[in-house]
């Protein structure tokens, strides 16, 4: 049976969302989804028209209404549509949004746990996600949608029977997290560190951050659980700001500081295709594998199953659902590229969607445990680490040590603030740099041989994406030429 004919899969009922918005619907509907992408939208969808910037949605709805989507959420009739066509008439579409997200949320008798952090919230999400998926219905946000519209958006998609719901939130000025968590109203949050990230937003420093991340606690109510990381400088705020806002502590980390850490990595054994991971959680004891690398990712998983075991969850269950997950496009996935030896291909690490001085660090580490094929290098191509503040040129020349003691054989940067880098390294380990990603990626296409391993890393606004592109597209490429000459 198709399941956008299952009533039990109704997400909104035209009434139900004209009750919570106030608005004024012109036919009657069942909507299985909610979508605020036109590219996206699957058949049985409820379209939102957001106006968000230069891009207004309501351009979008009848691309949406033609792809499937049983109505749209407007302001106005959009052009293109009968004015008879199918509409939840509202005065606001952001507004409507949240409010749906609020309805959805307050109907909800599901476990809700929030993940904020100044790195490795996304996949902490999705660790959470697997780990839970297992155990009952668990809805968790898309990708990094964890802002303004990301939160309530994916509110707005919880169905009514969800067990479980798992929700990403952040940002990068003072004061954005405490109305996103009064939307969510987590009953478990995750704060997995914090981290030198969206420096230029914070006159206090990383103290300010710190308080940042705390607003968490403030859409929690008294008694909630919070999983803390014990290890960080800035514990003693977060469990202060934890005690004015009535929050129980939980605490991971890496050894029982004082005797107090609740969950603790016992060991972790990284290697190239994985870590190993023993922790004692909250005092059970549990062994695993993760198909990602790295002790920061091992840490962000003992955090992911104190979470799950405050929810009622199996942690064994959802270990091992978590040694099966894939990591996610462009936050460390690899990818083997054949130009021209399928034996020895050259090796992708894509880190292309985010970057911070913590979380390059991490990567390099990584890249040092993957030894290139034969005749191949280690080689890193960085973007820009954005919204670091005033020490940005500092942060950026600064990775020239850990690049160095990972033994990575050429540095390929663009943009203006990874230029302190390339000034800062060794010659002999100096690739090109450029101003930006598109003339980089040219670049590096050509000065690739089989058994290299390439790691492209940066910000997401520094467009390092677009590297990786070009070297997923150059074994087509090659293949065309090599047929080309035969011809």
């Amino acid at each position: 049976m198709n399941k956008k004919n299952m009533s039990s899969d109704v997400i909104w009922t035209a009434s139900d969302a004209a009750n919570i918005t106030g608005g004024e619907v012109t036919s009657d509907w069942r909507a299985f989804g909610v979508s605020i992408d036109s590219r996206t939208v699957q058949a049985g969808d409820l379209f939102v028209a957001l106006t968000c910037g230069i891009k207004n949605g309501h351009d979008y709805v009848a691309d949406a209404l033609k792809k499937g989507a049983v109505a749209a959420i407007v302001s106005e009739v959009p052009k293109g549509c009968r004015t008879d066509a199918s509409f939840l008439r509202v005065k606001d579409t952001l507004e409507a949004l949240e409010a749906l997200g609020q309805g959805a949320r307050h109907r909800s008798a599901a476990k809700i746990i929030a993940v904020t952090g100044s790195v490795g919230k996304t996949g902490t999400k999705e660790l959470l996600a697997a780990g839970l998926k297992c155990q009952g219905q668990a809805h968790a946000s898309l990708k990094s949608f964890n802002n303004y519209i990301g939160v309530p958006f994916t509110l707005a998609s919880m169905h009514a029977g969800s067990d479980y719901g798992v929700f990403e939130i952040g940002m990068n000025h003072p004061h954005e997290i405490t109305p996103l968590s009064t939307q969510v109203k987590p009953h478990i949050a995750i704060i997995t560190t914090v981290a030198p990230v969206h420096m230029e937003h914070f006159e206090e420093g990383i103290e300010g951050i710190a308080k940042a991340k705390a607003e968490i606690f403030h859409g929690m109510e008294n008694g909630s659980h919070a999983v803390v990381n014990r290890d960080i400088d800035t514990f003693p705020i977060l469990k202060l700001e934890a005690k004015l806002d009535g929050i129980q502590l939980v605490t991971f980390g890496r050894s029982s500081v004082e005797d107090d850490t609740d969950s603790v990595l016992l060991e972790c054994l990284v290697a190239a295709n994985g870590t190993r991971v023993k922790a004692s959680i909250m005092g059970e004891e549990i062994q695993y594998m993760l198909h990602w690398s790295g002790e920061h990712i091992a840490m962000n998983s003992i955090a992911a199953l104190t979470a799950i075991k405050l929810a009622g969850g199996d942690i064994k269950k959802a270990s091992e659902a978590m040694s099966k997950l894939e990591v996610p496009i462009g936050r460390g996935r690899r990818e083997y590229l054949d130009l021209g030896n399928a034996n020895n291909p050259v090796t992708l690490i894509d880190e292309s969607y985010n970057a911070s001085p913590i979380s390059m660090t991490a990567a390099f580490k990584v890249l040092a445990l993957i030894d290139p094929g034969r005749g191949g290098r280690r080689i890193a191509v960085l973007g820009d680490m954005l919204e670091l503040g005033k020490r940005a040129p500092q942060h950026h020349a600064d990775l020239a040590l850990p690049l160095r003691a990972a033994n990575i054989d050429l540095v390929y940067t663009c943009g203006t603030l990874m230029k302190t880098l390339h000034e800062a390294l060794p010659n002999d380990n100096k690739g090109a740099h450029c101003d930006v990603s598109d003339e980089l990626a040219e670049i590096v296409t050509d000065v690739l041989v089989p058994g290299d391993v390439v790691m492209v890393k940066g910000s997401f606004g520094s467009q390092m994406n677009v590297v990786v592109e070009a070297m997923r597209a150059l074994p087509h490429k090659l293949k065309q030429k090599k047929e080309h000459n035969v011809l």
